[in-house]
């Protein structure tokens, strides 16, 4: 570990040289790509430098531990410990830091949510579910953007997709993919039973050109008449659009907009992010269970978590959180959740990672 660690921070310095030259400065695509690359690797150089300096300061402190001043020995003693509390911290969070990352954690995302189990009761929840995520991506500054939506007479959604951008989205939110069940009574409910509901988010990076190509030939692009809500112009013009990918199946449209061109750019976001999903799960099928859980992208089919509104409390069926929050969580209070997520998925990754160094010092040795 400490090799590579010793090969980062010669990479980091190299970067800083780089940067300051004015040939790479006044190229501005390489600019950025060397910044973006120096800003990854600041926190380990960082976390690397102070254990270096522990470690100095501990070997100074063994010395003082002989030295003839009872005093001074407790002292040392005294400062031992913090130090070696720190650096064994430390050295874990640089085992953290130094594990594969996940290639789509600075992505944008689509977000879908569809209402599953439970008819009208499902429908009105994935519209809690759209609006708990928004007032999130609104506390980190994100931007959310509707890009398709089927509404029901009663202020739900049967379908809701909509890219969320801003920083390090899908790093955030790639656990939150699966079926999030519901338990409560609905309003139609005139005996008090409680009824539950499912509805399913998956969570998806937002595809660029250099992630997946698409052939204008293997597409079909049908126009019609959009319906719903919207007053006389969806029913006059032609500019709902649906587009199909004839060589995988995928259907996918977007009738939001009142301009056939932005129903289709719309659209073309959407296929592209399945697209390239389709394209990771092909990719995922030739690696093993073991590398699968280190990269942690979840999986949508999963039921991750239920919303209990008697009791107020939402459990994480994962990792066995309960929190009675429900207000709060559903107001868009969803870091204590993520980042309870996130510390399980990078232990689990940590754990696989030793398991794999061992196994590789036992087969060279």
């Amino acid at each position: 570990m400490f090799e590579r660690l010793d090969d980062i921070k010669e990479r980091y310095r190299e970067l800083e040289s780089r940067l300051s030259n004015p040939e790479v400065i006044k190229d501005q695509n390489t600019y950025r790509r060397l910044a973006k690359e120096h800003s990854d690797l600041n926190e380990i150089v960082r976390s690397y430098d102070r254990f270096l300096r522990i470690q100095d300061e501990m070997a100074e402190n063994r010395q003082m531990l002989n030295d003839s001043d009872p005093e001074i020995r407790a002292l040392a003693r005294d400062e031992m410990e913090g130090l070696e509390k720190e650096a064994a911290a430390l050295e874990e969070r640089l085992k953290i830091l130094l594990l594969p990352k996940d290639p789509n954690d600075e992505k944008n995302i689509l977000l879908e949510i569809r209402a599953g189990t439970g008819g009208g009761e499902a429908a009105l929840f994935a519209a809690d579910l759209f609006r708990m995520y928004s007032r999130y991506a609104e506390k980190k500054g994100w931007k959310v953007e509707i890009l398709s939506s089927h509404e029901t007479g009663i202020g739900g959604f049967k379908e809701i997709i909509a890219l969320i951008c801003g920083d390090k989205v899908f790093s955030r939110l790639k656990f939150e993919s699966g079926t999030h069940r519901v338990q409560r009574v609905p309003e139609t409910e005139t005996q008090g039973r409680i009824h539950t509901s499912a509805v399913t988010v998956a969570v998806l990076p937002e595809a660029d050109d250099l992630d997946v190509e698409i052939n204008p030939q293997d597409l079909r692009i049908d126009v019609y008449r959009a319906s719903g809500a919207g007053g006389q112009h969806v029913n006059k013009t032609e500019s709902a659009v649906r587009i199909t990918h004839i060589p995988t199946g995928l259907v996918v449209q977007c009738q939001d907009e009142r301009s056939q061109h932005k129903n289709k750019a719309k659209a073309m976001k959407v296929l592209s992010a399945r697209l390239y999903e389709l394209k990771q799960r092909e990719q995922e099928k030739q690696l093993s269970e073991e590398r699968r859980s280190m990269v942690g992208t979840g999986d949508r089919s999963e039921r991750i978590r239920t919303y209990n509104f008697p009791q107020g409390r939402v459990t994480d069926h994962r990792i066995g959180l309960t929190l009675y929050k429900l207000e709060n969580i559903l107001q868009g209070s969803l870091d204590e959740i993520i980042e309870a997520l996130g510390t399980h998925y990078q232990a689990k990754a940590l754990a696989q990672s030793t398991r794999s160094g061992r196994e590789e010092q036992r087969s060279v040795a």
